[in-house]
């Protein structure tokens, strides 16, 4: 994703960086405004709602700005860096080689974007700067009627194209993008409107009714970030709950009666529902929406697995195995028997997809939030290999190094929500997939064996799944199957 300008310069839009992203924060640059690039270097990392990325930069040059600080959240296809040929010419260095490796693929490519690709390119909205007005400019009469293209309220200046003769601050950091009070209502106090670049900070603004021409902006040139909205949300309740960009003299007129939840006090702590959060919400909330959803549940003894798996890593505790890599291997060996659970819906062609490999997603709490890593074609790996693969995979989600596409396409999920220390759940499918296995904490609880009391341990399986993919019978043979290896691990063997 580029723009090309007139002076040979390219300027690098932020790309597509995974399935339903649209916008990434910026967390460091590691290049600066007067540093030489080459094709393909990392020049940023920004972490999106699912993981922390480094973005290569697909040109060679001098780079001229940067477009955002760090803490500045970009949507995508908005402008990144811009790079200048080094060598002052109208090709920029290193652009043959780039073309040439466009044609051959450098391999450095992220999700939709990058060389190799020629697929069509996205049509750029034009971006547009202020111009700003004379301090000592009285304000105009509104005009009647819509504002013409290309103006802002009383001023007759012209919004001048980003790049197209502006200038960028000394730090680098470009304000292209800056958009003015909606309305053509007159700008604050100084003759400027409010510094806001992003489209998704204004959109935070107008959900919750903050009014920008109020915010003094912490970015650069005093651009308003995401940060000073949220901190704007903490300190004082808002007035209305309209349009930001309305003058603040202008007031919401009454509803006739409160409808939904009652305003935020002043003591009250405001979330706003952003990054990874609203990312979960929504996927839990069309879950719950499309999918017919059913727990069963049972108690299994699982005195025989602890036991198998004390004897597996005295025998190699080089490579030991874990709890949830042995539920693991018993949830495929019951996915080979019950392959009506290895599936989604596809609700457009109203038909059902059994998939063929087994791509088992792993819940797992990080700081970040709730991620489910994806193992794919688990069904091939040894059981140490899928210890060893679910340690690396947990880590790697905790310290959000996963890419995207390792948090995405899974067919069955295992949540071990035990290490809660809780018994039992009735959680949410991951959608689209069709099953869900979840693990209770493993205590000691009286248990009769061979007619005898006895102190075993125990736990509660449960198995959440969509309806439509298949009846109780599958339902509960696949969680009968798992009860049975779980308590006689020796029926894993016989199902090799």
């Amino acid at each position: 994703m580029s723009a090309r300008t007139a002076t040979g310069t390219r300027v690098f839009l932020l790309p597509d960086l995974g399935e339903g992203l649209s916008e990434a924060e910026i967390v460091e640059w590691k290049v600066a405004v007067g540093d030489v690039v080459t094709v393909d270097q990392s020049v940023v990392e920004v972490e999106t709602a699912k993981a922390v990325v480094d973005v290569p930069c697909p040109y060679a040059g001098r780079v001229v700005a940067l477009h955002g600080a760090a803490g500045e959240t970009r949507p995508v296809g908005q402008p990144l860096i811009t790079v200048a040929p080094a060598d002052g010419g109208d090709e920029p260095a290193g652009h043959a080689t780039y073309r040439e490796e466009e044609r051959a693929g450098s391999g450095n490519v992220l999700i939709g974007y990058g060389t190799g690709h020629g697929g069509t390119r996205r049509r750029r909205r034009p971006r547009l700067t202020l111009a700003p007005e004379p301090a000592a400019a009285p304000a105009a009469e509104p005009a009647v009627g819509p504002v013409p293209v290309g103006t802002v309220g009383p001023s007759s200046a012209p919004r001048v194209p980003a790049g197209a003769g502006t200038d960028t601050p000394a730090t680098g950091v470009s304000t292209d993008g800056v958009v003015p009070p909606a309305g053509g209502g007159t700008a604050p106090a100084g003759g400027t409107a409010p510094l806001v670049i992003s489209p998704i900070v204004r959109r935070l603004a107008r959900e919750h009714g903050v009014d920008l021409a109020g915010l003094r902006g912490t970015g650069p040139g005093g651009v308003i970030r995401r940060s000073d909205v949220e901190a704007a949300l903490t300190t004082a309740p808002q007035r209305h709950t309209g349009d930001p960009d309305r003058p603040a003299a202008v007031a919401d007129p009454a509803p006739a009666a409160h409808v939904g939840p009652a305003p935020a006090d002043a003591s009250d702590v405001v979330i706003p529902l952003t990054g990874i959060r609203r990312v979960i919400a929504d996927k839990l909330s069309r879950s719950r929406r499309e999918i017919p959803e059913v727990t069963i549940w049972v108690d299994a003894d699982a005195t025989a697995l602890l036991t198998t798996r004390a004897a597996i890593n005295a025998a190699t505790p080089d490579a030991p195995v874990s709890v949830l890599a042995l539920l693991a291997r018993i949830c495929l060996s019951g996915l080979r028997r019950f392959p009506q659970l290895n599936a989604h819906v596809d609700t457009e062609g109203q038909r059902i997809v059994q998939s063929a490999g087994v791509h088992l997603g792993i819940a797992a709490q990080t700081d970040r939030g709730l991620l489910v890593p994806v193992l794919r074609d688990a069904q091939r790996l040894t059981t140490r290999e899928l210890a060893a693969a679910l340690a690396e995979t947990t880590a790697a989600a905790r310290a959000g190094t996963l890419s995207p596409a390792r948090l995405t396409g899974g067919t069955f999920t295992l949540n071990n929500y035990g290490v809660f220390g809780v018994d039992g759940s009735t959680p949410i499918i991951n959608h689209p997939e069709a099953a869900l296995l979840g693990v209770g904490r493993i205590v000691d609880k009286p248990w009769v064996v061979d007619g005898q009391l006895a102190v075993r341990k125990v736990t509660q399986l449960s198995l959440t799944f969509d309806h439509r993919v298949c009846d109780g019978g599958v339902a509960g043979g696949f969680l009968r199957h798992v009860a049975d290896c779980v308590e006689q691990p020796a029926l894993l063997v016989a199902n090799v």
